[in-house]
């Protein structure tokens, strides 16, 4: 991945467990007073908007912009305030964080940007485990697992009599959310015993150096380690059609037959930024490079159909979420939901 030449970094925050971390792009090392574009959130977002950000600062020097990573949840609470221009989001917004940015005031226009998929994975190291079933997830990570499941040979008898050292996504992430309701059944129904952060580099860190640890966090992260780590195809075996045991990768996660962990991801912008110097310029360079720049960050791009509706979806400044009247977030097509408007 591409690193901006002038990049600043701001001291490491920790806030509630979760890191929060700011990058602040600029062109040169001119020294600009006031931040004009705030962006905070998903720490799945944030490579893809890291690579806008520097991208976009090429042509627009004279523009400031700081991009945090709290989670998907941390960077919602503080789109919620107004603190933030533009929220990254790994999961789409929630009914009860609609509800309070009405009841703050807020009017938000939900842009989906890019596809990606979620990488369940294991220690180089790890010998017996090259693909699990869903049942199998539901089996290890639901909340009545806590406490109980905590041994390998109880999910396969014939794998070893050796503790499970689980890691993934905090409570603050939307991967944790789409995870947890992808393979539980219900968002945040997990069991609490795991090591969790909203750092993906922290999960990949505790995963590789451990041979007895299961994972999951975004796949571009697992394409960034690969050399460290190892994947597990995913069987799902809800599927009618039988595809088997699935391995994430920029084709399958395209064509949604992995599944259930395919997902789009986000950004959310608050419709009264646009009016700031440069959130407008930035928002459609985002949109107009998305392509191009999701693909360099190991993201999948979407449709070249879904990214002109939702092109028209920003100028026509359609506010509200798409997908807040959906019973699952899970499997959904965008191209359906779109068109709709």
């Amino acid at each position: 991945m591409k690193k901006l030449l002038a990049l600043a970094l701001v001291p490491f925050f920790w806030q509630c467990g979760s890191k929060s971390h700011e990058t602040t792009a600029t062109s040169d090392s001119t020294v600009v007073s006031e931040t004009v574009i705030k962006i905070d959130g998903s720490s799945t977002v944030y490579p893809i908007t890291e690579s806008v950000t520097e991208e976009f600062n090429a042509k627009s020097p004279q523009f400031k912009v700081t991009i945090g990573i709290s989670g998907t949840g941390g960077g919602f609470k503080r789109f919620m305030r107004s603190e933030i221009d533009i929220a990254d989001a790994s999961r789409a917004i929630k009914a009860s964080e609609d509800s309070s940015c009405t009841a703050a005031g807020i009017q938000y226009i939900e842009l989906p940007v890019a596809y990606d998929g979620l990488a369940v994975v294991v220690s180089k190291e790890n010998t017996w485990v090259d693909q699990l079933t869903v049942a199998e997830l539901k089996k290890l990570w639901e909340p009545d697992a806590q406490g109980k499941i905590t041994h390998w040979n109880q999910i396969r008898p014939n794998w070893p009599k050796e503790e499970i050292h689980l890691f993934g996504a905090g409570t603050q992430s939307g991967t944790f959310d789409y995870f947890t309701e992808a393979i539980v059944g219900k968002a945040k129904a997990c069991r609490g015993d795991y090591t969790a952060s909203e750092d993906d580099n922290v999960l990949v860190q505790g995963i590789s150096t451990d041979k007895l640890s299961l994972g999951f966090f975004g796949l571009d992260y697992y394409l960034e380690n690969k050399d460290r780590l190892k994947l597990v195809a995913i069987d799902d075996q809800n599927d009618a059609n039988g595809k088997g045991a699935i391995l994430p990768s920029a084709q399958t996660v395209k064509d949604a037959t992995y599944q259930p962990l395919s997902r789009p991801l986000f950004i959310y912008i608050n419709k009264a930024s646009i009016e700031k110097p440069g959130v407008d310029s930035y928002v459609n360079f985002y949109l107009d490079n998305a392509e191009k720049l999701v693909a360099e960050s190991g993201y999948v791009p979407l449709t070249n159909d879904i990214y002109a509706l939702i092109k028209k979806r920003y100028e026509k400044g359609i506010t509200g979420s798409v997908f807040l009247n959906l019973k699952s977030g899970v499997g959904i097509k965008l191209e359906e939901l779109f068109k709709m408007e």
